[in-house]
């Protein structure tokens, strides 16, 4: 009886095995939704308090209430008041422009030239792909931070020259990905169809092989604007960002570390919002690469209609 009964002790383990890490797959991702749905809301909030910040903030950044200098986060001062006694709160709304316009912007600009390039590349091939990518990799051998330390040093503080430093630490990545892709894509046997139909070199480029390389072009570009977020509030906490009225988010936490033993709040709330854009951003960048992820590469000929 027992001899007959043994064989089923293993199947019963296995499959409490099995039920356990259902549970634990399907705890995680129920959390890893939460995270995602939570990451999208505080950047919905934070794209709203970009377009419209007078409508959220209680004061007016530029505000100074002698009264309530370096005053406690409490009823009246949400993340309380700095130095000058004007409203955190009412700052980092206001701030949160810059934050993704350098971001985006960069990002925007960066990639453009980044894909322009590094497509160029892959498509000419020879001594123009040689040329092109020995530029880049020049680019690649400097950390992006110390190359838009450098870039910010010698055009001086600005929201401009910021973008224009920051954009050009994150050409060189979107240029290896785009070649990478042109290559993989210009020997398929649809476009060597194009070629063979006297389709020009510029619509095979744009009308046949750039579609089919937009989706890692999107899910970097949504990655980088984090890091260009987070690279462009360093440079502003180092006095290299914009000069305004409203101090954005690097300077914020910069002006408040002089303070941080009396008043933690100046520095410790614009950091947090840095952490929190930053996170959410590629939180979302890793839910698109996971969506997108199983039909990359997924060329086929009909595909070039």
């Amino acid at each position: 009886m027992t001899q007959m009964e043994s064989p089923a002790v293993p199947s019963m383990w296995r499959g409490r095995k099995r039920k356990t890490v259902r549970m634990v797959n399907g705890r995680r991702s129920l959390f890893s939704r939460l995270l995602i749905a939570a990451s999208g809301l505080l950047l919905a909030c934070l794209i709203l308090f970009a377009i419209a910040p007078q409508w959220f903030a209680p004061y007016s950044p530029t505000e100074m209430n002698t009264s309530a200098i370096l005053q406690a986060p409490g009823e009246s001062y949400w993340l309380g008041t700095d130095y000058f006694g004007r409203d955190i709160f009412s700052l980092i709304v206001f701030g949160s422009r810059d934050a993704l316009l350098v971001g985006i912007s960069a990002v925007l600009l960066g990639g453009s030239i980044g894909a322009l390039i590094g497509a160029t590349a892959g498509y000419a091939g020879r001594m123009l792909d040689s040329l092109l990518m020995r530029l880049i990799d020049t680019l690649m051998t400097i950390p992006g931070i110390l190359l838009a330390l450098t870039i910010s040093a010698v055009l001086g503080p600005s929201k401009f020259n910021l973008i224009i430093a920051v954009s050009v630490s994150s050409i060189p990545g979107f240029a290896r990905v785009l070649r990478g892709q042109v290559l993989a894509i210009k020997s398929r046997p649809f476009i060597e169809a194009a070629r063979a139909n006297g389709t020009s070199h510029f619509s095979i480029l744009f009308r046949h092989i750039a579609p089919h390389a937009l989706s890692p072009f999107l899910i970097m570009g949504t990655m980088g604007v984090g890091s260009a977020i987070l690279m462009g509030s360093g440079l502003s906490f180092l006095g290299l960002g914009s000069i305004s009225e409203i101090p954005d988010w690097g300077s914020l936490l910069s002006q408040g570390r002089s303070y941080i033993s009396v008043a933690w709040w100046i520095a410790t709330f614009p950091g947090l919002a840095i952490t929190l854009l930053v996170v959410s951003v590629n939180l979302l960048g890793d839910e698109l690469q996971a969506a997108v992820g199983p039909r990359k590469g997924s060329t086929k000929g009909g595909d070039s209609k």
